[in-house]
């Protein structure tokens, strides 16, 4: 779409405006907006559905073969519509205006066609709404043809499944073995048991040095 094609003066990418429809969710779709001459064009986004749908910017002034993006939000709804067929319409109206135009200060009439000197271009968007399902049957049916395509592929991944699941195995009973290890140390080294053997030894001594003192210092019976 140039600028010859019907006389345009701007081009529009995607030509349809597509939505993924969730129940109680948002879905938006971003618009490229082409000035294809070497004018400034300012240009207008209407819809049959103003309160379903939140347009940003829905006004503007593009530069002499500049671009910009229009973010177009469906809010989100409360029900399915009848078969997921849409059908709301959005128009996107331009015109040339002054060169260094501001969008704030263009005119009321701007896209006003009453006037016989102004030419307004309008094209026309359609709206569809595609099922959140389709895209995911899309995404699986890619995995599987992949899968089905490289079967060496699918054996790799299985090997290094396998060679991790080892490799974890190995790493289990090694700490298994390390916690055992810990364990006897620490019940040889306990400083409760040390001190405690110590303790004994030391009453033993005491005693039998009380029991030498005292059968030494008993007066003899001769």
């Amino acid at each position: 779409m140039t600028a010859g094609d019907g006389n345009q003066l701007i081009s529009v990418h995607p030509e349809d405006l597509k939505f993924i429809f969730e129940l109680e969710k948002q879905s938006f779709c971003d618009l490229k907006v082409a000035n294809n001459t070497e004018h400034h064009v300012a240009f207008k986004v209407k819809t049959t559905s103003p309160k379903k749908y939140f347009v940003r910017p829905n006004t503007g002034v593009i530069q002499p073969w500049d671009s910009c993006v229009i973010r177009v939000t469906l809010q989100a709804q409360r029900e399915y519509p009848s078969d997921m067929q849409c059908k709301d319409k959005f128009l996107l109206q331009s015109t040339i205006v002054p060169p260094h135009a501001d969008v704030d200060e263009l005119p009321p009439d701007t896209f006003n066609k009453d006037s016989d000197d102004k030419v307004i271009h309008d094209r026309k968007l359609r709206v569809v709404y595609i099922p959140p399902s389709s895209t995911q049957g899309n995404s699986e049916d890619e995995g599987l043809k992949g899968s089905t395509q490289s079967p060496d592929a699918n054996s790799a991944v299985q090997s290094l499944k396998d060679e991790r699941d080892a490799a974890v195995r190995q790493t289990q009973l090694l700490q298994q073995e390390l916690d055992l290890l810990r364990r006897r140390r620490y019940r040889k080294s306990d400083p409760g048991f040390s001190l405690m053997f110590a303790f004994v030894v030391g009453l033993i001594g005491i005693m039998v040095g009380f029991l030498l003192n005292l059968s030494l210092s008993s007066p003899s019976t001769e």
